[in-house]
């Protein structure tokens, strides 16, 4: 009814790295250095804003990527694809060529006088382009290809809700209140009061303080600003949700026209029903936190319920500091998730799995992902194809079954496997439910698979942190490789299926 899922291309099933802070060609060159000398399977490093040239969309940092385009091509020497970040704000700046075009052409979002809305994102004073106006859709997405004509082949749509640090009105606002205070009887009235505010956060009043607290993402900035629809005027926050959708759809139209013959990868921070038409998305800034395992594993279902198949969290967290096993756990569920990114926010420890002792743990756990690629590559192809779910909760399988139906925490994989990952801190296992006879597998640290038979009811497993587990279903199969360090690396002459004896797979490559 609304379309057939996006299908990324198969390098994008493997292992990505990212972190806001990689800088320069040589912190990147770092990270693929810390993986492939510590042979982690790594295909993909995500180019957070820093590489722009003062945060400008379209633009490479001339002096960090002195020859961005040579570095594409040596990394992809190196099986690494590079995954820049695109965000929605454009920079008010002269000589600026998008920006310049923007307003030339009246593809900015407007204020209700028809002078163009500002805010401030990353690069300081930005314009909104309109992508609800098809003209300004394709005009910004045909921007693209300043990047794939360099050999990007894959992109990361964010702070497209759009964010907004805040707004002229709304410093105005802020300097107004400030001002009201100091001047106000008990607020003083010498020159010092407004320092005095901003210095003494315990000073603050509330009516300066609630100022200072809305000025982020304001719900008036939204209400401030319109979009060109058909030739109708609409403000903006009547249609908030489709901002996001319509930056990635303009992208994923433009990169149709600019490759017709190549699949990309796209995917968003901020979408709406429809945009899994033209990418995927991940679920947002999550935190190193052990709740937020559980919160990923549920989102998922949720997200192929509205067509979204290429999803997935970032794994360890994005804010505050991860742990060792926090990440190992974490990783054990995004073997399984169709994008599978660690990433981390400036400020927080480094989390890349080189940086963590036992590296070994690390190198195995990411090579049980590249194990499983045909397998769950195949399963996503036939889910898009069929238009149907890659992950389900039980209770879609085994409607009848009242404590399936109950089970949150584990998930229906394709159709013939069964994930219940380890969520919480110091265990040694978890207690899980199997609505039929399973084969318990687990992949083991020393290369060997483990499989036991389970009957039908509730069981305690033991999983180590070293350790990825699956139930595969009574009476079917699924194929596992050899582990390779990429994608293209994967020898599907090691084939070979483990399961139930006797039973066949469907294999889609």
């Amino acid at each position: 009814m609304i379309g057939k899922s996006y299908i990324a291309p198969k390098y994008a099933f493997g292992f990505g790295q990212s972190r806001w802070g990689y800088k320069t060609a040589e912190d990147i060159e770092g990270v693929v250095k810390g993986y492939r000398d510590n042979r982690i399977p790594l295909d993909m490093v995500y180019m957070d804003i820093d590489y722009m040239q003062d945060y400008k969309d379209f633009t490479v940092n001339p002096e960090r990527f002195p020859d961005f385009g040579q570095f594409v091509q040596q990394m992809k020497a190196k099986n690494i694809h590079l995954i820049p970040i695109i965000d929605a704000g454009v920079k008010i700046e002269e000589g600026y060529d998008i920006y310049e075009e923007g307003v030339e052409k009246g593809y900015f979002c407007k204020r209700a006088d028809g002078s163009d809305f500002v805010a401030a994102v990353w690069p300081g004073w930005t314009h909104f382009p309109d992508v609800l106006n098809p003209d300004a859709r394709a005009w910004f997405g045909g921007k693209y290809k300043v990047l794939t004509d360099l050999g990007i082949d894959g992109f990361w749509n964010d702070m497209n809700e759009p964010a907004i640090f805040y707004s002229e009105e709304g410093i105005r606002a802020l300097n107004q209140a400030i001002a009201d205070y100091v001047k106000a009887p008990d607020g003083g009235a010498d020159d010092d009061g407004a320092e005095d505010i901003m210095n003494n956060a315990n000073a603050i009043p509330w009516e300066v303080r609630s100022c200072i607290e809305h000025l982020q993402n304001s719900p008036e900035d939204y209400r401030r600003f319109y979009h060109n629809v058909n030739g109708q005027r609409v403000r903006h926050d009547l249609v908030h949700n489709l901002y996001g959708f319509n930056m990635t759809r303009a992208a994923g139209e433009a990169l149709q026209a600019i490759a017709p013959d190549r699949k990309m990868l796209l995917f968003s921070r901020s979408s709406y029903i429809g945009m899994h038409r033209y990418g995927g998305i991940w679920t947002g800034d999550n935190q190193s936190w052990w709740s937020h395992i559980l919160l990923n594993l549920k989102m998922m279902p949720s997200l192929n319920m509205c067509g979204f198949l290429y999803t997935g969290a970032d794994l360890g967290g994005f804010g505050s500091d991860t742990t060792r096993d926090l990440l190992l756990r974490w990783l054990a569920l995004g073997v399984f998730t169709p994008l599978m990114r660690n990433h981390a926010a400036l400020g927080t420890r480094e989390q890349e799995c080189y940086q963590f002792e036992h590296i070994e743990d690390f190198r195995h756990v990411i090579g049980v992902r590249y194990r499983l690629i045909p397998y769950l590559y195949s399963e996503y192809v036939k889910a898009a194809e069929r238009d149907e779910m890659y992950f389900r909760p039980l209770g879609f399988d085994y409607p009848g079954d009242r404590r399936a139906v109950e089970t949150e925490d584990q998930l229906m994989l394709g159709n013939e496997v069964m994930i219940a990952p380890v969520y919480t801190q110091n265990v040694s296992g978890r207690t899980v439910y199997l609505p039929e006879e399973m084969k318990f597998v687990k992949f083991m640290p020393d290369g060997s698979i483990y499989e036991e038979v389970l009957e039908q009811g509730t069981h305690y497993v033991e999983v180590a942190l070293c350790e990825v587990p699956l139930f595969v279903r009574k009476d079917r199969c699924i194929p596992v490789v050899d582990a390779a360090q990429s994608v293209d690396a994967i020898d599907l002459g090691t084939v070979r299926y483990i399961g139930y004896d006797g039973a066949e797979y469907e294999l889609v490559e």
